[in-house]
C-alpha cells in the first residue's frame, strides 16, 4: 500500500514566487491517496489565493486564527492534532527563522508549533539569503530539533540569475518525502540492515574509445536497490552504468571494469548484511589495453585481441563469508536449472536468481523479468512475468524469509 494513502497531510505555504509549485505537489499527494489541508501565511496569499488551494483540496484553508467556523475548536490546535505529516513548502527564510526560534505569530506558525507530527521543510529563497550565516544557523537548528530539511536546487531564480535556493521540482520533492517518511516507519523488514547491490554491465577497455561489455542495462539491480531502501535498509549501490536515475536515499559508488567492481565490493563486504550481486560482469578483458585509439591498418587486415578471464567476484567472496547473506544471478540461454544449480553450489550462495534471457520480455534492457529462485536443499520457485520492481520485491522478501536479516 502507498505510504501516503489515507494519510492526513498539512501543507504550510509561505510567501514566495515558488508558492504555485505547492499546488502541483498537493495534487500528487492527493493522487496517492492523501487527505491534504493547507495553512497559509498572509504573504503566501499574495502569490496564490486561498480559494485556489481550497478548491484543489476540497478542504478549508487556514489563514486567520480569528475566523473559526466551529467555536468548540481552536483553529491551530485542531489542525495540529489532525496532522500526521506536516510539509512546509515553500519555506522562506522568514518562516524558517520563526520556526527555528519558536515564534508563533499567525495561524501557520502557531499550527507548526502545536504539531507533534513529523515535519518536513522545503526551503526556497534567493541564493544570497540561503548562504547567509543566519539562515544557515536557523536551518541547522531545525535539523537539531528533529525536523527534516531538503537541500534546495541550483537553477534560475526569480531575480534572473542562477544560484542555490530554487525550490526543487514536485517529483523530486515527493520522492524525497516518501523516502524520509518510509525511514520513519517502524518495523520495516530490512531496518538497520546494510544492503549492498551491484548493477550494470562492466566495461573492459580495448583502447580509450572501445570496450568489451554485455547487454545489461542495470535496471534489475537498480530495482533491487530501490526496493531495499523502501524496506528500510541502508543501501549502497555499486553501479557500472550511469544511464539510470539513482533511487532516492541510496548511496552510489561508480565503477567501470570488473577489477574496479571487485575492489568496491571487497571494501564494503565486511560490513554488509545482504549482498545482491545483480551486475553482469564481463567474463573476459583484453590482456593489454592500448593507450591510444587503435587505427585500422592500411591493408584493412583483421585485428586479433588476446583476452584473459576477469576476476570471479562471487568465488573470491565465498571464503570471506561470515554472516552475510549472498544473492547471485545467472543469466542463461540454455540448460537454465543445471547451470544455475552448479553456480549456487560452487559459489556458496544463499539464493540464486536465474533467468532465461533468450525469452521475450525476460532479462536485459526490458522493464519486466521472469526468474527462477534457487536455494540450497529446496525446490526451485519460478515466478510469473512481472515488472522488475515486483521481481526485486520477491527476491528481497525471499531473502528476508531465508534469514538475511541479522539482529
Amino acid at each position: 500500500m502507498d505510504i501516503w494513502n489515507k494519510r492526513h497531510v498539512t501543507v504550510v505555504i509561505s510567501g514566495g514566487i515558488a508558492s504555485y509549485k505547492a499546488l502541483l505537489l498537493i495534487r500528487q499527494l492527493m493522487k496517492r491517496g492523501a487527505t491534504v489541508r493547507v495553512a497559509m501565511t498572509a504573504h503566501a496569499a499574495e502569490f496564490v489565493t486561498p480559494l485556489t488551494f481550497q478548491t484543489l483540496t476540497q478542504q478549508p484553508v487556514v489563514l486567520d486564527e480569528f475566523t473559526a467556523t466551529d467555536p468548540k475548536y481552536v483553529v491551530h490546535v485542531a489542525l495540529a492534532d489532525w496532522t500526521e505529516t506536516m510539509i512546509m513548502v515553500p519555506a522562506t527564510a522568514n518562516l524558517i527563522a520563526k520556526v527555528a526560534n519558536g515564534i508563533a505569530d499567525d495561524a501557520a506558525t502557531t499550527t507548526i508549533l502545536a504539531t507533534t507530527a513529523p515535519k518536513f521543510v522545503i526551503p526556497a529563497m534567493n541564493s544570497h539569503m540561503y548562504a547567509n550565516p543566519a539562515a544557515q544557523r536557523n536551518l541547522n537548528q531545525l535539523v537539531a530539533d528533529g525536523l527534516h530539511v531538503l537541500t534546495p536546487a541550483t537553477g534560475m531564480l526569480a531575480e534572473g540569475y542562477s544560484g542555490k535556493g530554487r525550490l526543487p521540482e514536485p517529483d523530486v520533492i515527493i520522492d524525497w518525502l516518501t523516502d524520509q517518511l518510509t525511514q520513519l516507519t517502524p518495523n520495516l523488514p530490512l531496518a538497520h540492515q546494510h544492503v549492498l547491490v551491484t548493477a550494470g554491465g562492466t566495461r573492459e577497455a580495448i583502447d580509450p574509445v572501445r570496450y568489451i561489455s554485455n547487454r545489461s542495462s542495470g535496471k534489475m539491480g537498480y530495482a533491487v536497490a530501490q526496493v531495499a531502501r523502501e524496506m528500510g535498509a541502508d543501501v549502497t549501490l555499486i553501479s557500472a552504468t550511469d544511464q539510470l536515475p539513482v533511487p532516492v536515499g541510496v548511496h552510489l559508488v561508480k565503477v567501470a571494469s570488473a577489477a574496479e567492481l571487485l575492489t568496491a565490493v571487497n571494501a564494503a563486504f565486511p560490513t554488509t548484511n545482504l549482498l545482491v550481486m545483480a551486475a553482469a560482469v564481463s567474463d573476459y578483458r583484453p590482456v593489454q589495453s592500448a593507450d591510444q585509439k587503435i587505427k585500422k591498418p592500411a591493408d584493412h587486415g583483421d585485428l586479433t585481441l588476446q583476452l584473459t578471464e576477469t576476476p570471479d567476484i562471487l568465488k573470491q567472496l565465498a571464503p570471506q563469508k561470515t554472516s552475510q547473506y549472498v544473492v547471485g544471478f545467472a543469466a542463461e540461454t540454455q540448460h537454465l536449472l543445471t547451470n544455475a544449480q552448479r553456480k549456487l553450489t560452487q559459489k556458496r550462495l544463499d539464493l540464486l536468481v536465474a533467468n532465461d534471457v533468450s525469452k521475450p520480455g525476460v532479462g536485459f534492457n526490458g522493464d519486466t523479468n521472469q526468474v527462477t529462485l534457487l536455494r540450497p536443499n529446496q525446490e526451485p520457485v519460478k515466478t510469473a512475468l512481472l515488472s522488475k520492481i515486483e521481481i526485486a520485491r520477491t527476491i528481497l522478501t525471499t531473502a528476508v524469509a531465508g534469514g538475511a536479516v541479522k539482529a
